[in-house]
């Protein structure tokens, strides 16, 4: 007879996932045993195992259903009908949204992949490609004919808007959802000043 899911499961996996990045974060990766961890969790060692059977695979499973999330809430946004400005700005204020609140796994996010291994990571960059490739898009519509033939200009202003995001969301970790809004106008601002003259 198949052994039946917990109704509580989803909920347990959740707390399992968030103390260890919390763990992850503060104390470091290598740091962080599977005792630590069950005992950051407040359960049994062996419940820890029941769900996980390595850290490695806790840490996969975080940074995925990170990822996986944060990648489904910006690229599902429907900018198409919009103007490209308004577009823009959309979609770098919903990555600033997204971010709010999720301070420790971004850290183990930037930190921590080369933990994994070379399949675990490919899955995750496949994640951070759509990012990408979603905001560049939104990028090109704002300056029509600039990146031309020039995918690698493309790529790196599209970066450049990504570390100006990561740096705000580091440093601003008090930021209101006024601030961010504040500040994704800003980023906006700048970008179209930017490309518009190049």
């Amino acid at each position: 007879m198949a052994r039946t899911i917990a109704k509580d499961h989803d909920q347990k996996r959740s707390h399992i996932l968030d103390t260890a990045a919390k763990k992850f974060a503060t104390e470091g990766y290598d740091r962080v045993s599977m005792t630590k961890l069950a005992a950051a969790c407040g359960v049994s060692k062996a419940t820890i195992y029941h769900y996980y059977t390595s850290k490695e695979a806790i840490l996969f499973d975080a940074l995925d259903t990170y990822l996986h999330d944060l990648r489904d809430r910006v690229c599902a946004l429907d900018v198409e009908s919009e103007a490209p400005e308004e577009a823009l700005y959309h979609v770098v204020r919903e990555i600033l949204m997204a971010y709010e609140g999720s301070d420790e796994i971004h850290r183990v996010q930037s930190t921590n992949l080369s933990n994994l291994s070379g399949d675990q990571q490919a899955i995750l960059r496949v994640y951070q490609r759509d990012l990408v490739e979603f905001l560049s898009k939104v990028v090109e519509r704002n300056a029509q004919g600039v990146f031309a033939g020039d995918k690698e200009k493309l790529r790196g202003i599209t970066m450049s808007i990504f570390g100006m995001l990561n740096t705000y969301y580091m440093w601003e970790h008090a930021a209101t959802r006024t601030d961010r809004e504040t500040y994704a106008l800003l980023v906006t601002d700048i970008l179209l000043r930017g490309v518009r003259g190049l």
